[in-house]
């Protein structure tokens, strides 16, 4: 008799651990689902500025087109970007016309002056300031989701279960390089 309680108290034991597990795991894939709808709102609003910026310069700059068409190109293709790792590529290369777009502004003294155009810079260093932390807790929270899924036991209820792997929001090289230089904000 002493024996089935023993099986039936490791049998509790097991199933409590595994509804623990899945618990732990189900957490830590929502913190990540709430960090990276935390991202997505950062790169809305920051997309959201950059048509009126694009308009303030070209009442400055209307010859460079081609800068505006990248601008305007880019945006769209972060715009349909779906997934964590699209949207990561997608936001380097809008970092990188942005980065020309405010080169621009060097060239033309009466832009550089334009209170509207220095209060749309304002904003998206702020929003820059706002997406990198944002960036941050989503990329830990990943981090720490796909930890617990991959560990022991974790793995086991993981794969039984269907927890799937994460991408990190990596913008790669290029979008490092546009980010380590925060936009210009200039007096």
């Amino acid at each position: 008799m002493e024996m089935i309680y023993v099986i039936l108290a490791v049998v509790v034991a097991i199933i409590g651990a595994i509804i623990l597990i899945y618990n732990a795991l189900v957490m830590k894939r929502q913190r990540v689902n709430q960090a990276f709808a935390d991202v997505d709102v950062q790169l809305k609003q920051r997309q959201n500025l950059i048509p009126n910026l694009v308009e303030t310069v070209k009442g400055y700059a209307a010859h460079e087109q081609e800068t505006f068409q990248q601008v305007i190109a880019a945006r769209s293709a972060a715009q349909a970007a779906t997934t964590a790792g699209d949207m990561a590529q997608a936001e380097g290369v809008l970092s990188q016309a942005l980065g020309k777009l405010f080169a621009l502004a060097e060239a033309y003294p009466d832009l550089k002056a334009n209170t509207n155009f220095l209060q749309l810079q304002r904003e998206l260093s702020s929003i820059e300031d706002k997406l990198a932390a944002a960036r941050r807790f989503y990329n830990s929270a990943v981090q720490d989701y796909n930890t617990a899924r991959e560990q022991f036991p974790g793995s086991i209820i993981a794969g039984s279960f269907n927890f799937e792997s994460r991408e990190f929001f990596d913008v790669g090289m290029e979008g490092r390089a546009a980010m380590d230089e925060p936009p210009k904000v200039a007096f």
